[in-house]
């Protein structure tokens, strides 16, 4: 029996063990089948929340209904489709772009059988970076899928169904521009909107009578009147926008009506265009290259509007707040105090500016004045010239194309585009000769004839002169405008000191002015000849020199052998003045050109103001391909007074050939340098 007994018992243990182990491997089948459902409900849950955080950042909002579960939608009593609007409405409405989610993170709560979900927002809206946003909310099971449980809030922390978010904006002013005493050249204006309101247009007939009226009237089409009116926003009684007008130009027709409307304007119009530009809207490339632009944003698209835009046109400003119409509950979400553009004061003063403008009428040339002791430029001037106030209101295809295909090139800025110097170069060179020891006041060269060619080696190639003077010295050759003596003087100086001389006028060299203007040019490849080493020593060959840079180098001259650094923003620090020249050297040049203008027989005589000590040197510059061939001319005149230099003008007028050459430049700009002392 005892055997038999122990027996059953060894056989009950077994029973019990095998039990154990098979509970134990049931469990541990079902924790391993529990544990693969977790984690694929945590991945499945963090998709979920990926989807829909990734389709907001992406501003796929119309996307958004697909991650979000129904009962959730229901609790607050929205629709998919309204979700997805309210999303569009809001952040459009606040500009919102360049939306990234950051620490998302998904942890599951086993007492709710959901995960809860946290995640930050960071976005830019209108109103620049908006401070990170962080959102919580839970996800739950819906049928086999993981869904975002949804509530206003997660359109930005706090809201509820009733609130509705506002932005109002602060827009900066621009900054005006002013000349050195203060008066406006570019700042804001008074003008009228022109616009129609439709339920004064009558009906049939008489619509299409009174539309066709309003085109005539204001040079616009009766398709583009239409199309305006066809705007989905338009009702019976709204002003619909057409054209912006000047006010002294207001048509009437029936109705057609005005609203004031604040714009950008010009006092000096043309005579500044090319120095102070134009203002626009910007361009879908103006936003590409800066993001911080939106739409309907005005921008400098030229001159000086465009190289300070960011001075001048400052931060705006503005407010986004969640509002509750119903309990008047307001929260700010973001506030940017407004930050009015700056102020650029130029050294230009506009009367000179002005009359410079005026004097030139219709002539195709620059004038640059400048202060030879200070640098500062107090004239920039170039004709002909485009209407900036125009491109401002709104310039029509047919007018820009008239400016494009104009060969006079209104748009080009004159007084910085570089052109051949011709004889007013010559009192460079005679520095330059001085500085070197090899000319000398009273040394006197023997030429016979209007004709010289060093040798035969120059072929058929000859240096010409205005006047047959045997005997001429450095005086008489500035006075009578000596090509012969130049070249001669030239040769003489040799090509590397005559480089090295113009090295020190800052040919090469670039200046930190507020627009483009290539540096001053000595020659294509080095004066690598002693015809063109001859013919730059008057000013010909290869030399290429912008007014402005004529007007720097010049003033070498006036201020005791001091070339100024240029400036034009009064801002800015004076720059390092550069000594060209010996001051013996510039003087003894100056007294030749105080007798340009005071001997009757002078090139510059007809500058003569009586009571003022005139400096002035004049100059033609021949523009062909060879000697022999019949070029245009350009001409040239600078001018100072020799007593009291506040002031130098360099003035340029292309193609004086048979006009009176030099002559003409004189008599057009004379009035500008008499204004001076007035």
């Amino acid at each position: 029996m005892a055997n038999l007994n122990g027996k059953k018992g060894n056989n009950k243990k077994a029973i019990i063990i095998g039990s154990i182990v098979a509970v134990v491997v049931l469990a541990g089948i079902a924790i391993y089948f529990f544990i693969q459902n977790q984690h694929k409900d945590e991945k499945n849950a963090l998709a979920a929340a990926e989807t829909f955080t990734s389709n907001i950042a992406k501003e796929k909002y119309d996307k958004l209904g697909n991650s979000v579960s129904s009962e959730s939608l229901k609790k607050v009593e929205f629709t998919k489709k309204e979700m997805e609007e309210k999303y569009q409405a809001v952040y459009d409405g606040i500009g919102a772009k360049d939306i990234k989610v950051k620490n998302l993170k998904s942890v599951y709560d086993d007492k709710e059988n959901k995960f809860n979900l946290t995640y930050e927002l960071e976005m830019r809206t209108s109103l620049g970076k908006l401070a990170t946003q962080k959102y919580k909310t839970t996800i739950s099971k819906q049928d086999d899928d993981w869904k975002i449980d949804w509530k206003p809030a997660l359109i930005f922390p706090g809201m509820v169904k009733t609130d509705k978010v506002r932005m109002t904006e602060d827009d900066a002013e621009r900054g005006q521009i002013v000349d050195r005493n203060g008066k406006p050249l570019a700042t804001t204006g008074q003008f009228a909107e022109a616009g129609v309101v439709p339920s004064k247009l009558g009906e049939g007939d008489e619509k299409v009578k009174n539309i066709a009226d309003i085109s005539k009237k204001l040079e616009v089409s009766t398709d583009y009147i239409n199309k305006q009116l066809d705007q989905k926003w338009v009702q019976a009684d709204s002003f619909v926008p057409l054209v912006t007008l000047n006010k002294d130009k207001l048509p009437e027709a029936t109705g057609l009506t005005y609203a004031q409307k604040e714009m950008r304007t010009y006092p000096l119009n043309e005579a500044t265009s090319h120095l102070i530009g134009y203002v626009g809207e910007v361009s879908a490339e103006d936003i590409e290259k800066n993001p911080k632009l939106s739409v309907g944003d005005v921008i400098g698209k030229s001159g000086l509007e465009r190289y300070y835009d960011k001075q001048l046109r400052g931060k705006n400003g503005g407010a986004i707040k969640i509002i509750n119409d119903q309990t008047k509950q307001e929260d700010t979400l973001q506030k940017i105090d407004k930050k009015d553009g700056e102020e650029i004061k130029l050294t230009i003063d506009a009367d000179v500016q002005k009359k410079a403008f005026d004097s030139l009428g219709s002539e195709t040339g620059a004038v640059t004045m400048i202060n030879p002791t200070n640098g500062e430029l107090l004239a920039l001037v170039s004709t002909p010239s485009y209407d900036a106030n125009q491109m401002v209101l709104g310039i029509t295809s047919e007018d820009y194309a008239k400016y494009n295909d104009d060969k006079r090139l209104p748009f080009l800025a004159r007084y910085a585009n570089r052109y051949a110097p011709g004889s007013t170069f010559k009192t460079i060179t005679a520095t330059i000769g001085l500085d070197t020891g090899i000319t000398k006041p009273d040394k006197v060269r023997e030429i016979s004839g209007l004709q010289w060619q060093k040798d035969a080696s120059w072929g058929k190639y000859f240096v010409t002169r205005v006047h047959d003077v045997p005997k001429v010295n450095m005086t008489d050759a500035l006075v009578h405008s000596d090509n012969i003596y130049f070249a001669q003087e030239g040769l003489e100086i040799g090509k590397d000191k005559l480089t090295a001389g113009l090295k020190k006028f800052d040919f090469d060299k670039e200046y930190n002015l507020p627009f483009t203007m290539k540096p001053a040019q000595i020659s294509n490849d080095g004066l690598n000849s002693e015809i063109l080493l001859a013919d730059t020593s008057y000013g010909q060959g290869e030399l290429l020199m912008s007014p402005i840079q004529q007007a720097i180098a010049y003033s070498a001259i006036a201020n005791d052998g001091k070339m100024p650094y240029p400036k034009l923003d009064t801002k800015e620090k004076a720059g390092k003045e550069t000594q060209a020249t010996e001051a013996a050297s510039a003087n003894q040049v100056k007294a030749a050109l105080v007798k340009t203008v005071s001997d009757p027989a002078g090139t510059a005589h007809a500058l003569q103001i009586q009571g003022h000590n005139i400096a002035a040197k004049t100059g033609t510059a021949e523009l062909k391909e060879k000697q022999g061939e019949d070029g245009l001319e350009n001409g040239f005149v600078y001018a100072f007074d020799a007593d009291n230099p506040n002031y130098l003008m360099v003035g340029m007028i292309e193609n004086v050939k048979g006009r009176g050459g030099s002559g003409l430049v004189i008599d057009k700009l004379k009035p500008v340098i008499e204004s001076m002392y007035k």
